[in-house]
């Protein structure tokens, strides 16, 4: 099948370039539209996205773009993703979730081929490739996430730099010293994703301000890594008495293993996650957390994509501050 990326090497443009050429939403030169228009009658070209824009008409669908990728919370993406599509019915749209790795190669077969209006990106990395290609796509677009350069994109999340601050901050007011970030499966922090490493670094940040002894430690989602991370941060940190917890998974076996290792939370321990609100709350020991806005941040990434759809202005930058709820998993650090 003839892809809008073929028309456009065939007549020496851009993929967008096409796309403007068959929508007719931006001005282009008549030598390029008849180039444009050569390639596609030689090459036989069927645009599809293109046909309908050529009627004037809208889909009314959107594309969800969450790779389900290794170490990745999915119960947490299907909350984002849960909250998109409910928030896309309340404005008359549907959603095509996308859930294999895209990259920017499907995302630009997506609009080229898929009616969709409007494209939502999740599981954002630092050095992501794809927001070269949502600046130049002729569909608009919102990232849950903030890549490396935001500049030039729509981008919506929790300020996690800041949760993890928060924390840590919260930890040295009741007087603890040393404190440790267990955090989310290695792989995660391996592929440079973005909310991750911004808890670390808002995590080390606000340890160095307050000159608290620190170690971050990636953890897989398992009760037995739980278990090996407890033991080493023990044996590592002798003079540990606050924990946080950026690995909802792993939040409740961890604090069984510290006190099957003789640690009390939190008379012994302190602990604090970054996690949904219901999940801090429901275990054995409910736990103080910076709240995971998921429900929040689907909607407000609808919102913006409708905005852009309806031709009205949308910031670039929206930044939900962190929450946090204190429970009973944190106390004063015990004076020996």
């Amino acid at each position: 099948m003839v892809r809008i990326t073929d028309v456009a090497r065939h007549a020496g443009v851009s993929p967008s370039t096409v796309s403007y050429v068959l929508s007719g939403k931006r001005p282009i030169s008549d030598e390029t539209r008849r180039r444009v228009e050569e390639s596609i009658r030689l090459l036989g070209y069927r645009p599809h996205a293109g046909a309908r824009a050529l009627a004037g008409r809208r889909s009314n669908v959107l594309a969800l773009a969450v790779p389900l990728r290794p170490g990745i919370d999915v119960p947490v993406a299907m909350r984002f993703a849960v909250s998109v599509v409910t928030t896309a019915r309340r404005h008359g749209h549907d959603v095509l979730l996308l859930t294999q790795e895209e990259g920017a190669e499907g995302l630009r077969r997506v609009v080229d081929t898929a009616l969709v209006d409007g494209l939502i990106v999740m599981d954002v990395q630092l050095d992501d490739p794809r927001p070269t290609l949502l600046r130049d796509l002729d569909r608009p677009s919102v990232m849950i996430g903030f890549p490396a350069d935001p500049e030039g994109l729509t981008c919506v999340d929790l300020d996690f730099r800041a949760a993890g601050e928060v924390c840590v901050e919260h930890l040295a007011r009741l007087g603890h010293r040393a404190v440790a970030l267990v955090g989310s499966p290695p792989e995660v922090y391996v592929r440079g994703t973005a909310f991750a490493q911004r808890v670390v670094r808002g995590f080390t940040a606000a340890a160095d301000r307050g000159r608290l002894a620190s170690t971050v430690h990636p953890c897989e989602a398992s009760p037995e890594a739980a278990r090996v991370v407890a033991e080493r941060l023990l044996r590592e940190q002798p003079g540990l008495t606050g924990v946080v917890v950026h690995n909802e998974a792993v939040l409740g076996p961890l604090i069984d293993a510290f006190e099957d290792l003789g640690l009390r939370v939190p008379a012994d321990l302190s602990v604090t996650a970054i996690c949904p609100d219901e999940v801090a709350a429901s275990l054995r020991v409910p736990v103080t957390s910076i709240a995971l806005p998921a429900d929040e941040i689907g909607t407000r990434a609808v919102e913006l994509l409708m905005r852009k759809l309806a031709g009205t202005a949308a910031p670039e930058t929206t930044l939900l501050p962190p929450r946090m709820t204190e429970r009973g998993s944190t106390a004063p650090r015990a004076i020996a």
